[in-house]
């Protein structure tokens, strides 16, 4: 991995989940790397919004948060939250948004609200939904962005904060969302996505360096690597417009 890090590498993966002409729900962090990626590369007229009420944003810097006024520029709307939420990622117009969590299940349930048994008395807090949960619940598809560690990957959530798959097949119809769903888990060893029968996780690529076996030994339940095969590293392109044009600053690019 000489000629580039693992948090490119991550932002590479992350920019070639979004389709050109898609709306991107994009986060602070790895997401809007990889969102402002995807659009100076193979997916021109993808349409970046932000939590704080951006739509459409033309970015030329790279914000250091949803909230940075620089997220503003070229926008189409700059609203609010509330505006966001309802009249666009409520009305189903959100095509991919990213998501994170402290512990992500088999079937991508998120929690980001409490460790230990007890959500009452937990023996971690965490900072809880924020938007997360709608984003679960109502854009067409999700991609978690994870640090992959055993403690973070276990068989059940100890809360679901942002539903992914519930537990599995059709249940996350059964309860009434009609769409959506985690389609990729982007972590620091590899990428996971889910069969499509039952929706549990399955081990998609393994970053260089890595073998699928050592990624299943880090990951607190059985993880199926039938057919994994090594993460595509990035492009020489890629890096320079990560390194010149979206992150110059090494705001993110430590």
């Amino acid at each position: 991995m000489a000629d580039y890090t693992l948090t490119e590498l991550m932002a590479v993966t992350s920019a070639r989940e979004i389709k050109d002409g898609e709306i991107v729900f994009a986060g602070t962090g790895l997401p809007m790397l990889g969102a402002m990626l995807a659009q100076r590369t193979h997916a021109p007229h993808c349409c970046i919004i932000f939590e704080a009420g951006t739509v459409a944003s033309q970015l030329a810097h790279l914000p250091m948060s949803v909230g940075d006024p620089r997220a503003m520029r070229g926008a189409a709307t700059a609203a609010g939250l509330s505006e966001v939420f309802s009249y666009v990622l409520q009305a189903g117009r959100v095509d991919v948004g990213f998501l994170s969590g402290a512990q992500i299940d088999r079937f991508g349930n998120i929690n980001s609200t409490s460790i230990g048994s007890d959500p009452r008395h937990p023996r971690v807090r965490f900072s809880g939904s924020g938007g997360a949960c709608d984003i679960a619940c109502l854009a067409q598809r999700t991609i978690i962005i994870a640090l992959h560690e055993k403690r973070r990957f276990p068989e059940q959530v100890d809360y679901i904060t942002s539903p992914g798959w519930l537990s599995g097949g059709n249940s996350r119809q059964q309860v009434g969302l009609i769409r959506g769903g985690p389609s990729a888990v982007v972590t620091t060893k590899g990428v996971m996505r889910f069969r499509p029968d039952t929706q549990a996780m399955y081990l998609a690529s393994y970053h260089p360096g890595l073998t699928a076996q050592a990624v299943a030994e880090d990951t607190g339940f059985a993880l199926d690597i039938e057919g994994a095969t090594e993460t595509p590293v990035p492009t020489p392109d890629e890096i320079r417009i990560l390194r010149e044009v979206v992150d110059p600053e090494r705001v993110f690019l430590k």
